[in-house]
């Protein structure tokens, strides 16, 4: 990147930041939207929401928390934690009663113990209309009855391929693959030339959800739309049969890799293509190093390519906010999460995470943090296409517990590597999917 185009996009940042500042208004879905709370007298409240991957993120986030405390009086602390250990965290609070009282989480945690959250659909009824409305895929996870909200969308990151462009236009491919066919040729071709790609095949909350991409490219499910499991098909097989071929490609190491390890992997120079969010782009564009500025330059991304299925199957790492029902502050919880959402606040936090949140209300949609730089555009759109990892049934209990449970990466990871062969990892995920499903 030139100096010059680097001070265009650094101008065109400061415009967009002084224009969130200075035109809070900038859409109204209806401008009937009307809140009413008054919240409890001497109300302090407790956060755990999960560790940044980007520091504009945190950095925003603080920021609109320490404004939140300065117009209300309300004390707030945030605690951060790992994704793997959010979950467990949020569990025992459930299941005790204690701890903190708004926790952010990740995919269908909230269908774990539903009974146990506050109710908040008039937070979500006023946001949504308001906002022009929550993707569906909100409504899929956290409205599971149709009817009540159980938590408050805060958005995705979205889960698609970050890449060398050099290191694939030398392997023979000038745009990036937009079929599977084409993906697995071009990831053999990176191997032959050296200069190899790899996806996360551990148990990494939001990096190894490209194996839902891939069962679903080729038309398998872990349930059906009755909530039958049916994983154990012969489109499973032909997804599993093309991950061992895929797996011929990968650097080694990627069955145990987590959240962190791809990451590491693409910046150290290992890996020339990988499923991420925009954490690794990020990274490199604001470090200090020259050598990995540099390679910001390399980088580009692309959507999950289309499987046999014939459209597209995209996995997301979903956001919620949870407000516990044991809170003392119901009143002052709800209040928190909606002055975060409001477009003064909200709009300044997408900015901050330079791409990495996607948003869940389709107002935010036109946030400069989409046209600042091209390289954004292709995360925006993630909440609004990803597809609930308990497609194609209905999310509750069974479909947050095989989540948890890493059902699908397991069953991926192990007829890839060849521990099993795909026929038996099929059936041991059906197996460990039935334990959930009880029709």
């Amino acid at each position: 990147m030139t100096n010059s185009i680097r001070r265009k996009i650094l101008k065109a940042s400061s415009a967009a930041v002084v224009a969130s500042a200075t035109s809070p208004l900038w859409y109204i879905g209806d401008a009937s939207a009307q809140w009413n709370n008054t919240v409890e007298k001497g109300a302090k409240l407790r956060v755990l929401r999960w560790s940044r991957f980007v520091q504009g993120d945190i950095d925003a986030y603080m920021e609109n928390v320490r404004k939140f405390t300065e117009k209300t009086g309300i004390e707030v602390r945030v605690d951060n934690e790992g994704w793997e250990d959010v979950r467990p965290k949020a569990a025992v609070a459930a299941n005790t009663g204690a701890g903190p009282d708004i926790i952010l989480s990740t995919n269908d945690d909230a269908n774990l113990y539903p009974e146990k959250l506050l109710d908040v659909t008039d937070l979500c009824e006023y946001l949504g209309k308001k906002y022009g409305g929550w993707y569906p895929s909100c409504e899929g996870y956290l409205k599971p009855d149709g009817k009540h909200w159980i938590g408050v969308p805060l958005g995705a990151t979205g889960s698609i391929m970050v890449y060398r462009e050099s290191q694939v236009k030398a392997a023979g491919f000038n745009t990036f693959p937009r079929d599977t066919d084409g993906f697995l040729r071009m990831f053999k071709a990176l191997k032959e030339k050296g200069t190899p790609g790899g996806l996360a095949l551990g148990n990494a909350t939001g990096d190894s959800g490209w194996t839902h991409w891939l069962v679903w490219a080729f038309g398998g499910s872990i349930v059906d739309k009755n909530n039958r499991v049916v994983i154990d098909s012969p489109e499973t097989l032909k997804a599993l049969e093309y991950a061992k071929e895929l797996y011929a490609t990968f650097v080694p190491g990627t069955l145990s890799w987590l959240d962190p390890n791809n990451n590491k992997a693409f910046l150290d120079g290992q890996v020339s293509a990988t499923n991420n969010g925009i954490s690794i782009y990020y990274a490199a564009k604001t470090s200090s190093d020259p050598k990995l500025k540099e390679l910001a330059l390399d980088i580009n991304h692309s959507v999950m390519p289309i499987g046999p299925v014939g459209v597209p199957t995209e996995y997301h790492l979903f956001f919620n906010q949870m407000v516990m029902k044991y809170t003392k502050y119901p009143k002052a919880a709800k209040e928190f999460i909606r002055f975060m959402m409001e477009q003064e606040q909200y709009d300044k936090w997408l900015m901050g995470a330079g791409g990495y949140i996607s948003q869940p209300l389709k107002a935010y949609e036109s946030n400069a943090v989409w046209s600042i730089d091209p390289k954004h555009m292709p995360y925006r759109d993630s909440v609004k296409n990803l597809r609930p990892a308990g497609y194609a049934g209905k999310l509750g209990y069974a479909s947050a517990g095989a989540l948890a449970d890493f059902i699908i990466p397991n069953m991926v990871a192990e007829a890839a590597s060849g521990a099993k062969t795909p026929k038996e990892a099929a059936e041991r995920a059906q197996k460990r999917a039935e334990r959930y499903y009880k029709v």
